[in-house]
Protein backbone atom coordinates (compact mmCIF):
# COMPACT_ATOMS: atom_id res chain seq x y z
CA UNK A 1 0.00 0.00 0.00
CA UNK A 2 2.94 2.47 0.97
CA UNK A 3 4.15 1.75 -2.52
CA UNK A 4 1.06 2.76 -4.04
CA UNK A 5 0.89 6.01 -2.04
CA UNK A 6 3.93 7.16 -3.10
CA UNK A 7 2.75 6.72 -7.11
CA UNK A 8 -0.62 7.90 -6.62
CA UNK A 9 -1.85 9.24 -9.11
CA UNK A 10 -5.31 8.92 -8.46
CA UNK A 11 -6.97 11.74 -7.14
CA UNK A 12 -9.87 10.46 -5.95
CA UNK A 13 -7.93 8.08 -3.47
CA UNK A 14 -5.53 11.03 -2.88
CA UNK A 15 -8.59 12.95 -1.48
CA UNK A 16 -9.78 10.14 0.74
CA UNK A 17 -6.36 9.51 1.80
CA UNK A 18 -5.83 12.78 3.27
CA UNK A 19 -9.25 13.08 4.43
CA UNK A 20 -8.66 9.84 6.71
CA UNK A 21 -4.70 11.09 7.26
CA UNK A 22 -6.12 14.55 8.64
CA UNK A 23 -9.05 12.66 10.95
CA UNK A 24 -6.31 10.18 12.59
CA UNK A 25 -4.09 13.41 13.60
CA UNK A 26 -6.99 15.07 15.03
CA UNK A 27 -8.75 17.30 12.52
CA UNK A 28 -11.92 15.75 11.78
CA UNK A 29 -13.59 18.98 10.35
CA UNK A 30 -10.41 19.62 8.17
CA UNK A 31 -11.37 15.71 7.03
CA UNK A 32 -14.64 16.55 5.82
CA UNK A 33 -13.83 19.60 4.20
CA UNK A 34 -11.35 17.69 2.37
CA UNK A 35 -13.29 14.46 1.40
CA UNK A 36 -16.05 17.21 -0.22
CA UNK A 37 -13.27 17.60 -2.54
CA UNK A 38 -14.65 14.62 -4.07
CA UNK A 39 -17.69 16.41 -5.15
CA UNK A 40 -15.64 19.75 -6.54
CA UNK A 41 -13.51 16.95 -8.86
CA UNK A 42 -16.66 15.65 -10.15
CA UNK A 43 -17.57 19.12 -11.41
CA UNK A 44 -17.00 21.67 -13.63
CA UNK A 45 -15.54 24.53 -12.34
CA UNK A 46 -11.86 25.69 -13.61
CA UNK A 47 -10.73 24.18 -10.03
CA UNK A 48 -12.08 20.93 -10.02
CA UNK A 49 -11.07 20.25 -13.61
CA UNK A 50 -7.89 21.22 -12.79
CA UNK A 51 -7.43 18.90 -9.69
CA UNK A 52 -9.32 16.12 -11.49
CA UNK A 53 -6.44 16.28 -14.64
CA UNK A 54 -3.92 16.84 -12.02
CA UNK A 55 -0.70 15.29 -13.22
CA UNK A 56 1.88 14.60 -10.74
CA UNK A 57 1.46 12.79 -7.26
CA UNK A 58 -1.40 14.09 -5.58
CA UNK A 59 -0.59 12.73 -1.97
CA UNK A 60 3.38 13.71 -2.08
CA UNK A 61 1.93 17.16 -3.92
CA UNK A 62 -0.54 17.57 -0.93
CA UNK A 63 -3.44 18.24 -3.56
CA UNK A 64 -6.08 18.22 -1.58
CA UNK A 65 -4.47 20.42 1.34
CA UNK A 66 -3.95 23.11 -1.52
CA UNK A 67 -7.47 23.96 -2.06
CA UNK A 68 -7.98 23.42 1.74
CA UNK A 69 -6.18 26.19 2.59
CA UNK A 70 -7.70 28.76 0.08
CA UNK A 71 -11.34 27.49 1.54
CA UNK A 72 -10.04 28.33 4.88
CA UNK A 73 -8.69 31.86 4.07
CA UNK A 74 -12.23 32.74 2.77
CA UNK A 75 -13.19 32.25 6.11
CA UNK A 76 -9.97 33.96 7.56
CA UNK A 77 -10.89 37.39 5.03
CA UNK A 78 -14.44 37.17 5.76
CA UNK A 79 -15.04 36.57 2.40
CA UNK A 80 -17.09 33.52 2.55
CA UNK A 81 -18.25 32.12 6.42
CA UNK A 82 -20.05 29.26 4.81
CA UNK A 83 -17.64 27.18 6.68
CA UNK A 84 -17.92 28.07 10.48
CA UNK A 85 -20.17 26.01 11.19
CA UNK A 86 -18.37 23.10 9.65
CA UNK A 87 -15.07 23.96 11.46
CA UNK A 88 -16.97 24.39 14.46
CA UNK A 89 -18.14 20.84 14.29
CA UNK A 90 -22.07 22.34 14.30
CA UNK A 91 -22.31 20.68 11.18
CA UNK A 92 -21.06 16.83 10.68
CA UNK A 93 -23.31 15.32 7.98
CA UNK A 94 -20.72 14.50 5.28
CA UNK A 95 -23.62 15.19 2.47
CA UNK A 96 -24.28 18.45 4.20
CA UNK A 97 -20.39 19.21 4.01
CA UNK A 98 -20.18 18.35 0.22
CA UNK A 99 -23.09 20.68 -0.55
CA UNK A 100 -21.21 24.18 1.10
CA UNK A 101 -17.62 23.40 -0.20
CA UNK A 102 -19.20 22.46 -3.67
CA UNK A 103 -21.34 25.88 -3.36
CA UNK A 104 -17.98 27.45 -2.32
CA UNK A 105 -16.13 26.78 -5.17
CA UNK A 106 -18.99 27.55 -7.63
CA UNK A 107 -18.82 31.09 -6.06
CA UNK A 108 -14.53 31.19 -6.04
CA UNK A 109 -13.84 29.85 -8.81
CA UNK A 110 -11.26 32.53 -10.19
CA UNK A 111 -9.97 33.08 -6.47
CA UNK A 112 -9.55 29.23 -5.52
CA UNK A 113 -7.42 28.39 -8.46
CA UNK A 114 -4.46 29.82 -7.65
CA UNK A 115 -4.20 28.10 -4.53
CA UNK A 116 -3.36 24.70 -6.41
CA UNK A 117 -0.30 26.39 -7.44
CA UNK A 118 1.84 25.44 -4.54
CA UNK A 119 1.80 23.02 -2.06
CA UNK A 120 0.81 24.33 1.80
CA UNK A 121 3.39 26.55 3.54
CA UNK A 122 3.44 26.54 7.12
CA UNK A 123 6.88 25.05 8.20
CA UNK A 124 4.93 24.25 12.10
CA UNK A 125 6.45 25.83 14.83
CA UNK A 126 5.82 22.28 16.77
CA UNK A 127 8.26 20.80 14.75
CA UNK A 128 10.97 22.32 16.20
CA UNK A 129 10.78 20.63 19.35
CA UNK A 130 12.22 17.22 17.60
CA UNK A 131 14.56 19.90 16.01
CA UNK A 132 16.10 21.61 19.41
CA UNK A 133 15.72 17.81 20.94
CA UNK A 134 18.50 16.58 18.16
CA UNK A 135 20.47 19.17 18.66
CA UNK A 136 20.79 18.67 22.49
CA UNK A 137 21.87 15.27 21.38
CA UNK A 138 24.07 16.24 18.63
CA UNK A 139 25.66 18.48 22.00
CA UNK A 140 27.22 15.80 23.60
CA UNK A 141 29.27 14.37 20.24
CA UNK A 142 30.02 17.74 18.52
CA UNK A 143 30.00 20.44 21.34
CA UNK A 144 27.38 23.40 22.60
CA UNK A 145 27.80 25.65 19.48
CA UNK A 146 25.39 25.32 16.03
CA UNK A 147 25.27 27.34 13.45
CA UNK A 148 21.82 26.45 11.30
CA UNK A 149 20.56 26.21 8.04
CA UNK A 150 17.07 25.64 7.01
CA UNK A 151 15.91 24.02 3.69
CA UNK A 152 11.84 25.35 2.72
CA UNK A 153 11.73 27.54 5.57
CA UNK A 154 8.42 29.21 3.99
CA UNK A 155 7.80 32.10 6.52
CA UNK A 156 10.98 31.20 8.38
CA UNK A 157 8.92 30.23 11.61
CA UNK A 158 11.59 27.77 12.61
CA UNK A 159 14.10 30.14 11.78
CA UNK A 160 13.61 31.57 14.67
CA UNK A 161 13.42 29.04 17.34
CA UNK A 162 16.40 30.44 19.27
CA UNK A 163 13.53 32.91 20.57
CA UNK A 164 11.03 30.06 21.63
CA UNK A 165 10.76 28.26 24.76
CA UNK A 166 10.72 24.66 25.15
CA UNK A 167 9.60 22.02 27.75
CA UNK A 168 10.87 18.48 26.21
CA UNK A 169 9.66 15.90 28.51
CA UNK A 170 10.65 18.15 31.68
CA UNK A 171 13.92 18.87 30.33
CA UNK A 172 13.25 22.92 29.50
CA UNK A 173 15.43 25.02 26.97
CA UNK A 174 15.81 28.06 24.94
CA UNK A 175 13.42 31.73 26.55
CA UNK A 176 11.66 31.04 29.62
CA UNK A 177 9.46 34.10 28.96
CA UNK A 178 9.16 33.27 25.42
CA UNK A 179 5.48 33.87 23.86
CA UNK A 180 6.14 31.00 21.69
CA UNK A 181 6.32 27.88 24.21
CA UNK A 182 6.75 24.69 22.38
CA UNK A 183 5.97 22.07 24.61
CA UNK A 184 4.87 18.77 23.31
CA UNK A 185 3.49 15.08 25.16
CA UNK A 186 6.65 13.63 25.34
CA UNK A 187 7.08 9.81 25.03
CA UNK A 188 10.17 7.96 26.31
CA UNK A 189 12.91 9.09 28.43
CA UNK A 190 13.56 12.80 27.93
CA UNK A 191 16.45 14.04 25.69
CA UNK A 192 19.82 15.14 27.29
CA UNK A 193 19.77 18.49 29.09
CA UNK A 194 22.40 20.01 26.88
CA UNK A 195 22.56 23.85 26.88
CA UNK A 196 22.15 24.40 23.24
CA UNK A 197 23.43 27.59 21.67
CA UNK A 198 22.05 28.71 18.38
CA UNK A 199 25.45 31.29 17.04
CA UNK A 200 22.36 31.92 13.96
CA UNK A 201 19.51 30.56 11.56
CA UNK A 202 19.64 30.96 8.20
CA UNK A 203 17.20 29.47 5.57
CA UNK A 204 15.74 28.93 2.18
CA UNK A 205 12.48 28.89 0.09
CA UNK A 206 11.55 29.23 -3.36
CA UNK A 207 8.53 31.11 -2.62
CA UNK A 208 9.50 32.50 1.28
CA UNK A 209 6.32 34.52 2.82
CA UNK A 210 7.23 38.00 4.27
CA UNK A 211 5.32 37.69 8.16
CA UNK A 212 5.66 40.93 8.41
CA UNK A 213 3.14 41.79 5.91
CA UNK A 214 -0.53 40.54 7.07
CA UNK A 215 -2.03 39.33 4.22
CA UNK A 216 1.21 37.02 4.43
CA UNK A 217 0.30 36.40 8.14
CA UNK A 218 -3.28 35.63 7.08
CA UNK A 219 -1.60 33.08 4.18
CA UNK A 220 0.49 31.32 6.76
CA UNK A 221 -2.75 30.94 9.03
CA UNK A 222 -5.12 29.62 5.79
CA UNK A 223 -2.96 26.32 5.60
CA UNK A 224 -3.12 25.54 9.91
CA UNK A 225 -6.25 23.10 10.20
CA UNK A 226 -8.45 25.65 11.86
CA UNK A 227 -9.82 23.07 14.64
CA UNK A 228 -6.13 23.37 15.75
CA UNK A 229 -6.26 26.07 18.14
CA UNK A 230 -2.99 26.14 19.42
CA UNK A 231 -1.18 26.04 16.13
CA UNK A 232 -3.11 29.37 15.41
CA UNK A 233 -1.88 30.81 18.58
CA UNK A 234 1.66 29.88 17.60
CA UNK A 235 1.04 31.82 14.63
CA UNK A 236 0.48 34.47 16.16
CA UNK A 237 3.69 34.57 18.56
CA UNK A 238 5.93 34.00 15.31
CA UNK A 239 3.85 37.15 13.22
CA UNK A 240 5.06 39.09 16.53
CA UNK A 241 8.78 37.77 16.35
CA UNK A 242 8.84 38.47 12.66
CA UNK A 243 7.49 42.06 13.04
CA UNK A 244 9.85 42.89 15.58
CA UNK A 245 13.02 40.94 13.72
CA UNK A 246 12.53 39.72 10.17
CA UNK A 247 13.81 36.24 9.90
CA UNK A 248 16.53 35.55 7.16
CA UNK A 249 14.87 33.80 4.62
CA UNK A 250 16.24 34.23 1.31
CA UNK A 251 14.59 33.44 -1.98
CA UNK A 252 16.96 30.61 -3.65
CA UNK A 253 16.64 27.05 -4.97
CA UNK A 254 17.03 24.34 -2.30
CA UNK A 255 20.27 22.89 -3.84
CA UNK A 256 22.09 25.75 -4.94
CA UNK A 257 21.37 27.61 -1.88
CA UNK A 258 23.10 24.46 0.15
CA UNK A 259 26.13 24.83 -2.47
CA UNK A 260 26.65 28.20 -1.48
CA UNK A 261 25.86 27.72 2.17
CA UNK A 262 28.55 25.04 2.29
CA UNK A 263 31.32 26.86 0.47
CA UNK A 264 31.11 30.00 3.24
CA UNK A 265 33.73 30.39 6.04
CA UNK A 266 32.80 28.45 8.62
CA UNK A 267 33.59 29.58 12.29
CA UNK A 268 35.65 27.69 14.64
CA UNK A 269 34.25 25.41 17.33
CA UNK A 270 30.34 25.93 15.84
CA UNK A 271 28.83 22.96 14.14
CA UNK A 272 27.26 23.57 10.86
CA UNK A 273 24.01 22.08 10.63
CA UNK A 274 21.42 21.63 7.47
CA UNK A 275 17.88 21.05 8.64
CA UNK A 276 14.70 20.54 7.52
CA UNK A 277 10.99 18.99 8.54
CA UNK A 278 8.19 17.87 6.14
CA UNK A 279 9.84 19.60 3.03
CA UNK A 280 11.92 16.64 1.31
CA UNK A 281 9.22 15.40 -0.75
CA UNK A 282 8.67 18.89 -2.23
CA UNK A 283 11.92 18.59 -3.49
CA UNK A 284 12.58 17.64 -6.72
CA UNK A 285 14.39 14.23 -7.19
CA UNK A 286 17.36 15.98 -8.86
CA UNK A 287 17.55 18.56 -6.68
CA UNK A 288 17.79 15.96 -3.77
CA UNK A 289 20.46 14.26 -5.18
CA UNK A 290 22.24 17.31 -5.65
CA UNK A 291 22.19 17.91 -1.84
CA UNK A 292 22.80 14.80 -0.64
CA UNK A 293 26.05 14.68 -3.01
CA UNK A 294 27.37 18.35 -2.01
CA UNK A 295 26.50 16.84 1.96
CA UNK A 296 28.66 13.87 1.05
CA UNK A 297 31.27 16.27 -0.22
CA UNK A 298 31.52 18.54 2.77
CA UNK A 299 31.08 15.60 5.51
CA UNK A 300 34.30 14.22 3.87
CA UNK A 301 36.52 17.52 4.67
CA UNK A 302 34.62 18.31 8.13
CA UNK A 303 36.94 18.38 11.11
CA UNK A 304 36.19 17.81 15.22
CA UNK A 305 36.82 21.92 15.18
CA UNK A 306 34.69 22.33 12.23
CA UNK A 307 32.15 19.35 12.12
CA UNK A 308 28.82 19.16 9.78
CA UNK A 309 25.46 17.49 10.96
CA UNK A 310 22.25 16.95 8.86
CA UNK A 311 18.90 16.97 11.34
CA UNK A 312 15.71 15.90 9.40
CA UNK A 313 12.11 15.57 10.48
CA UNK A 314 10.84 13.45 7.65
CA UNK A 315 8.06 11.48 5.93
CA UNK A 316 9.29 7.54 6.02
CA UNK A 317 7.39 6.90 2.43
CA UNK A 318 7.16 3.35 3.49
CA UNK A 319 5.51 3.89 6.39
CA UNK A 320 4.17 7.18 6.38
CA UNK A 321 5.65 7.85 10.20
CA UNK A 322 6.87 11.48 11.13
CA UNK A 323 10.89 10.06 11.74
CA UNK A 324 13.83 12.34 13.08
CA UNK A 325 17.26 11.00 11.43
CA UNK A 326 20.57 12.62 12.38
CA UNK A 327 23.79 12.23 10.68
CA UNK A 328 27.29 13.91 11.20
CA UNK A 329 30.99 14.47 10.10
CA UNK A 330 33.78 13.32 10.93
CA UNK A 331 32.16 10.53 12.75
CA UNK A 332 31.33 9.00 9.36
CA UNK A 333 27.76 10.50 8.78
CA UNK A 334 25.37 7.11 8.88
CA UNK A 335 22.44 8.20 9.62
CA UNK A 336 20.61 7.36 13.31
CA UNK A 337 17.21 7.37 14.24
CA UNK A 338 16.64 9.55 17.08
CA UNK A 339 12.47 9.58 17.30
CA UNK A 340 8.76 9.82 15.95
CA UNK A 341 7.06 12.87 16.05
CA UNK A 342 3.11 14.00 15.24
CA UNK A 343 3.80 16.00 11.82
CA UNK A 344 2.47 19.35 13.15
CA UNK A 345 4.09 18.78 16.91
CA UNK A 346 1.54 17.57 19.28
CA UNK A 347 3.70 14.43 20.44
CA UNK A 348 7.22 13.46 20.12
CA UNK A 349 8.29 9.50 20.92
CA UNK A 350 12.28 10.15 21.71
CA UNK A 351 14.26 7.14 21.15
CA UNK A 352 17.96 8.80 21.86
CA UNK A 353 20.56 6.29 20.61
Amino acid sequence: MAQDLMQMKDVAAGIRWQAEHAAKAGAECTARVVLAQLRVVEGDTATGTRMREWPGNVIEDALPLRLAGGLHNLLLTDTDRSLRTVYSGEIIDQDQVDNIVSAMVQRHDERLLPWLDGPPQTNEAGRSASIMAGLMWLWGKVGPRFELNELGSSAGVNTMMERFGFDLGGVKAGVAGSPMQIKPEWEGPPPPDNPVEIVSIQGCDLTPIDLSQPEMGLRLKSYVWPEVTERIGRIDAAIGFAQDKRPDVVKMDAGAWVAKRLSEPQEAGVTRVLFHSIVWQYIPAEIRAEIEAAMEAAGAKATAERPLAWLTLETNRATFRHELHVRYWPSGGEAKLLGCAHPHGAWVDWFGV
